[in-house]
């Protein structure tokens, strides 16, 4: 059981969405955080069929409850599973005044099916796998970074088998019983290459070919990583951008690193090499990701780089922020040579490289960073 930074405050009355990967633990902090609230758990066969069948039995049951259990919002868990419920909920919050609490693991068949999302009456919340503030001093790289962060796989002592369940069973229930793609086979080989090109410039074509289908088809299955927020593209930054910049192609990131390693069958042995690097760096977008949630201040995450190959990991904002990840213990000024550029052409107010290097120092505008220091700066505000 772990203290979870989000910090979900509804006023009496007011709703909300909390959208989460499977297993990241909404269920768990939404029963602890609210225990007096009605909860509707859809991954229950028998429920989800009952409403499915019957979406305005939800109306009848809230206009039953006493008056008192409408001072918790009502919690329906799996909301995507029934879109028709939200006219409901919509008709109740106008006429009852009951706040609810709707989760999820993805908002693509809403968002597809143009269904009714409360025209702007419920707040939007995201809760993510654990992070390094929430384990604090039980933080551990190389098991973050092998196991992933999702509480239960953190947590084991040899999760393969977890992970690789877990790859399965949002294969089976979140792609192929929602019906999300007719070509599960198809869908399966992208999602291996997709591990391969973790952290990496994505290349439709090359993706394309190796899965057997279109270009088109391959940007739609990454739509839909991204819609059962499985992963995120991170777009290239664009101010001021040169011919020799690239901005079109994005760069890919699954929303958890010990699920991409499953995936590309990785295993990060020890705090060195180029694995380890890609990996470090996929965490620092992980927690960049949700300290830009959690803290509401919702700064772009983006990437520069160049078709000569130089490239910053990370430009926080409009190009305040400027973040390069060196898995390496000793930082030289070749290693610097990126920022330096990007600093020239953006003049960013801060600029990092998070390494293993224990003691901070400055080199020209760039601050040297451990990675652990550099993650307590994020979470204290001062890095963006």
């Amino acid at each position: 059981m772990y203290k979870r930074y989000l910090e979900l405050n509804l006023p009496k009355g007011k709703s909300c969405f909390l959208w989460g990967p499977r297993q990241t633990g909404k269920t768990t902090y939404l029963k602890r955080r609210f225990p007096e609230s009605v909860y509707y758990d859809f991954l229950k066969r028998d429920l989800h069929i009952e409403f499915l069948k019957e979406p305005n039995r939800l109306r009848g049951e809230i206009a039953a409850l006493p008056e008192g259990r409408l001072e918790s919002p009502i919690i329906l868990d799996e909301i995507q599973k029934i879109p028709e419920l939200l006219d409901e909920i919509h008709w109740i919050i106008e006429n009852i005044g009951a706040g609810f609490i709707l989760s999820g693991s993805s908002a693509r068949k809403l968002r597809r099916g143009h269904v009714n999302l409360l025209g702007g009456r419920a707040w939007r919340f995201n809760l993510f796998p654990l992070t390094s503030e929430e384990l604090g001093g039980d933080f551990d790289l190389l098991r973050a970074l092998n196991n992933g962060l999702i509480p239960v796989h953190y947590g084991e002592d040899d999760p393969g088998r977890s992970l690789k369940a877990y790859v399965l069973d949002y294969l089976k229930e979140e792609i192929f019983d929602e019906g999300l793609t007719r070509n599960l086979a198809a869908f399966s080989r992208f999602l291996d290459i997709a591990g391969y090109s973790n952290a990496s410039l994505v290349n439709y074509t090359n993706i394309a070919r190796e899965c057997g289908v279109d270009a088109k088809t391959v940007r739609e299955y990454f739509q839909i990583l991204q819609d059962t927020l499985v992963g995120t593209l991170v777009e290239p930054f664009q101010k001021r951008a040169g011919r020799a910049i690239i901005r079109k192609t994005p760069k890919f990131y699954f929303f958890d690193t010990g699920v991409a390693n499953q995936i590309s069958k990785t295993i990060i042995q020890e705090p060195k090499g180029e694995l380890f690097g890609r990996s470090l760096e996929h965490l620092t977008h992980m927690e960049l990701a949700a300290y830009a949630s959690y803290s509401e201040k919702d700064f772009d995450i983006t990437f520069w780089r160049t078709k000569y190959g130089q490239e910053v990991d990370f430009v926080l904002g409009d190009g305040e922020v400027a973040i390069e990840v060196k898995g390496k213990k000793r930082i030289s000024n070749s290693d610097l040579k990126h920022l330096k550029l990007f600093d020239e052409l953006h003049a960013p107010k801060k600029s990092f490289l998070v390494s293993l290097e224990e003691r901070e120092r400055r080199c020209g505008n760039s601050t040297v960073l451990n990675w652990r220091i550099f993650l307590k700066k994020l979470w204290n505000g001062k890095i963006i």
